[in-house]
């Protein structure tokens, strides 16, 4: 804790030392050339933006043209380090006997306005004095030779100069970012750049966007042709990936701080992505570092140059930045440099007493004010904090120590040709035009081993910064991660994701998304309208699953397989039937088998009382026939319960059929015996006939035959087969016996409701018929019963699947037959069983008397 308000306080110094430069503030700091000579042989043009002149109502100088009386200096002492990367590659060279000997490499130095008429101005004074051998007002009268100019960063200040120097065929270098515009040869046909093309730049933080699952993001680009074109290669690349952009802001040529218009929906989106070079960037990003939008993760290209020393908080907009940028080697001789560099080692350097000033307590001379007194011990740059003064080499400083050793090597090369056609004396120097240098710059090679003919060179690797400055002042850039267009697909990003410190507000990986992830068993449906990472989330259609987050489509199961509750998978179906296992299974095959045992007891009893009159009465034959035919219509229910196979299939309707065509034939054989026997009492030769020779048992046989027929067209035209259903029960498959054939089966039904027909209607017309044991009455209600069974049955089985409705089937079956063996033999055994004394011929007798008596009373009454 005491540590953090140490380094809180040593970072509010400059603070300190600020207010008392706003109150005693001399007149040698706002005094400055625009350039200023670094002594050599050979000369290099060095354009660079380190000061701005501002001003607010433009009034114009009276007597000094392009000055206002309302302006204000300003300095970007980040921008300082370009002068330094200069400085500390030409000593180098020059310190390199290998290397140019015998010749020193020198620089002039123009600082960079942001109008084109001081830009131009600064090129043409560089030029003239090229043109007419003169020195400039601070430098010793040498003569010199002119090599190239180096310009940036802005590609604006690049093209103005650029325009003036093709017309020499003036050797240029630009250090700034890549400019599509600059390679343009037919317009700048001397004009290099050393900095790498972009064309990995959008693939790689869209894949930072698809690492963290950030799908809503903001874009902030300049309005000109590189922000045009960096927006059509982001959004190629968001599309191919599936992010989409909250909100597309086009950085205005002039920036106002009064431009409230920019900042509306900024706060749609957590992670904003800021892509342009310094120049274009700066009025954003003081406005954003005003702002404190500490809310936000900025994803850059370049890191945030702010220009003001005074306004120190502990909370800083830019913290938890991650910023890409070109994977150069670091040279850590640069930084060793750095701290040697001071006011006295470099009189004709402009900057360095105003930095001495204004941070290290120094004060100016009255007399010069390159004249420091009364300094601080000691005072190097590396004491000052990163944001003000960073001495690790930046992209755009490697970039200028770069272009001056192509400068250095294309001498070095033009010398030793030269040595070869002409040689020439030491004294008299090295002699040339800058235009011949174009042949050498052209296929030199700097220290990265890359050329300066970018059009054949692609640089695809990023190293991915964060910025850790919290609290403000601290200025740490950590590298946590790398990206590597060409290595294989899924490897090309690597990060350290403990090693990254986002903005205070989030306390883990900040979440950016339209709409909140849909989860398995969800699908997304886009809204109308909206961009397709906003959508609403629905649950998966019946059957279907999504095991993934914010799928479009769910899949649907295979048939073998059903989904789960939640819809995230599938599982296998088990296998289903009405088996003996299940209760209704094991229920209905214990009623058939009591049921069966029920008829065979009966027939027990009708054998051991089969002299009795009531066994004998209506035929005794037809009576045995039926008990056995039911006994095989309760058994033949059995082979609905189990797994079904072909046979099964087959034997379920064939023996049904045949078992209840004999049972019907022969309840019919039974009505029409009845109603024969009450007949022959009259004359009849025919009814007679049919008496003696037994004519009704014939019934029997010939049904049979006719259901025999219907089932044998119904087994070659369209058997039953072996069925399967996923969809009746969920989670199960259900086999079953398909009919094959509707209209067989309903035929065969048809067929045993005409035979129950027949039977009724006999039985209703022998109702009255005097009998002691006449039983067409229980034959009509057996039937009606019947009639109530089946017409039942069909619409229900029409209702219901799978198991239910062979269950249904069955119990059709074992209630129909039931109805029979209760309603037939059912008062029957209850006779012979319970009544006795009614079972003999002298009741009979009796009765018969007794039924007399009644007739002979109610006639002569």
């Amino acid at each position: 804790m005491f540590s953090w308000i140490f380094i809180f306080l040593l970072l509010q110094i400059p603070k300190f030392v600020s207010s008392d430069i706003k109150l005693n503030i001399n007149r040698c700091y706002f005094s400055i050339t625009e350039e200023f000579h670094h002594e050599g042989d050979v000369m290099i043009g060095a354009f660079f933006p380190v000061h701005t002149f501002y001003t607010e109502k433009k009034r114009p100088h009276s007597t000094i043209p392009y000055q206002y009386l309302d302006g204000y200096i300003q300095y970007n002492f980040k921008n300082y380090q370009y002068i330094l990367a200069l400085l500390f590659a030409i000593e180098e060279i020059n310190g390199n006997p290998s290397l140019l000997p015998n010749i020193s490499l020198g620089f002039d130095f123009y600082n960079v306005r942001f109008t084109e008429k001081e830009t131009l101005m600064n090129a043409v004074i560089w030029l003239t004095a090229h043109v007419q051998r003169k020195v400039l007002p601070n430098y010793n009268c040498k003569r010199s030779n002119f090599t190239a100019a180096i310009t940036g960063t802005s590609w604006i200040t690049s093209a103005q100069i650029g325009t003036l120097l093709q017309l020499f065929k003036f050797p240029q270098i630009t250090f700034g970012p890549y400019d599509p515009f600059l390679s343009d040869r037919g317009q700048y046909p001397s004009l290099y750049q050393m900095a790498p093309k972009d064309i990995s730049l959008s693939l790689a933080i869209v894949s930072l966007m698809v690492h963290f699952r950030w799908s809503w993001v903001g874009l902030i680009l300049p309005d000109d042709h590189k922000g045009n074109k960096i927006l059509s290669d982001f959004r190629k690349e968001m599309e191919r990936k599936r992010i989409c952009t909250a909100f597309v802001k086009m950085i205005p040529a002039t920036w106002t701080s009064s431009f409230v218009k920019f900042w509306e929906n900024m706060d749609d989106t957590n992670i904003i992505i800021i892509y342009g070079d310094i120049d274009s960037l700066e009025g954003l990003m003081r406005n954003i570092g005003q702002r404190l939008l500490t809310w936000h993760v900025w994803v850059m290209n370049i890191e945030p140059h702010i220009i003001e020393y005074d306004d120190y908080f502990m909370l800083d907009s830019f913290h938890g930045s991650l910023i890409f940028k070109h994977n150069y080697r670091e040279n850590f001789e640069f930084t060793k440099f750095i701290r040697t560099v001071n006011p006295k080692k470099y009189p004709e350097d402009i900057y360095l007493p105003k930095m001495w000033y204004l941070f290290f307590m120094c004060s100016f001379s009255g007399i010069n004010c390159q004249v420091l007194d009364s300094c601080q011990t000691n005072a190097s740059l590396d004491m000052l904090p990163s944001q003000i003064f960073d001495v690790v080499m930046s992209e755009e400083s490697t970039s200028v120590y770069n272009a001056v050793y192509a400068v250095a090597h294309s001498l070095h090369e033009m010398r030793l040709q030269q040595f070869q056609t002409q040689p020439y004396e030491n004294e008299e120097g090295m002699e040339f035009f800058p235009w011949q240098l174009n042949t050498f710059l052209k296929d030199i090679e700097v220290r990265d081993n890359r050329s300066l003919d970018w059009r054949q060179t692609i640089d695809a690797e990023y190293d991915i910064l964060n910025l850790w400055n919290l609290p403000k002042g601290l200025g740490l850039k950590v590298k946590i991660g790398s990206f590597y267009a060409n290595a294989p697909q899924g490897q090309q990003l690597s990060l350290s994701e403990q090693m990254i410190q986002w903005p205070e507000i989030f306390s883990e990986i900040p979440q950016s998304v339209c709409s909140e992830s849909c989860g398995p068993g969800f699908r997304k449906v886009t809204l109308e309208g909206k961009a397709i990472c906003c959508y609403n989330c629905t649950p998966c259609g019946d059957n279907e699953i999504s095991n993934e987050t914010d799928v479009d489509q769910c899949v649907k199961c295979p048939e073998s397989h059903y989904a789960n509750t939640e819809k995230s998978n599938c599982y296998q179906k088990s296998v289903s039937f009405l088996a003996y296992e299940d209760p209704l299974g094991m229920a209905l095959a214990s009623i058939a088998l009591c049921l069966s045992a029920l008829t065979a007891f009966v027939i027990g009893i009708f054998v051991k009382h089969k002299d009795t009159p009531i066994v004998k009465a209506n035929n005794q034959a037809l009576s045995y026939t039926l008990l056995i035919t039911l006994k095989f219509c309760f058994l033949c229910s059995l082979n609905f319960i189990g797994q079904p196979n072909t046979v099964a299939c087959i034997l379920q309707q064939t023996t049904f059929a045949v078992a209840f065509t004999m049972a019907l034939a022969t309840v019919l054989a039974k009505a029409i015996t009845v109603v024969l026997a009450f007949k022959v009492s009259f004359p009849g030769r025919m009814v007679r006939w049919l008496m003696i020779s037994r004519g009704p048992n014939y019934i029997i046989p010939i049904c049979t035959l006719i259901q025999l027929l219907l089932c044998g067209i119904w087994m070659a035209i369209s058997p039953p087969y072996i069925d399967q259903d996923a969809h009746i029960e969920h989670g199960h498959i259900i086999i079953l016996c398909n009919k094959g054939s509707a209209v067989a089966f309903h035929s065969v039904l048809g067929y045993l409701c005409f035979l129950a027909l027949g039977s009724y209607t006999m039985a209703f017309l022998s109702r009255n018929l005097p009998d002691t044991f006449n039983e067409s009455k229980f034959i009509s209600l057996s039937m009606l019963v019947f009639f109530c069974v089946w017409i039942t049955f069909l619409p229900v089985y029409h209702s219901t699947k799978g198991k239910v409705m062979v269950a249904m089937e069955v119990f059709s079956i074992l209630a129909s037959s039931t109805a029979l063996l209760a309603f037939i033999f059912g008062p029957k055994c209850y006779i012979i069983l319970l009544r006795p004394e009614k079972n003999s011929f002298h009741h009979i007798r009796e009765k018969r008397t007794t039924h007399s008596r009644r007739k002979f009373f109610l006639k002569y009454s």
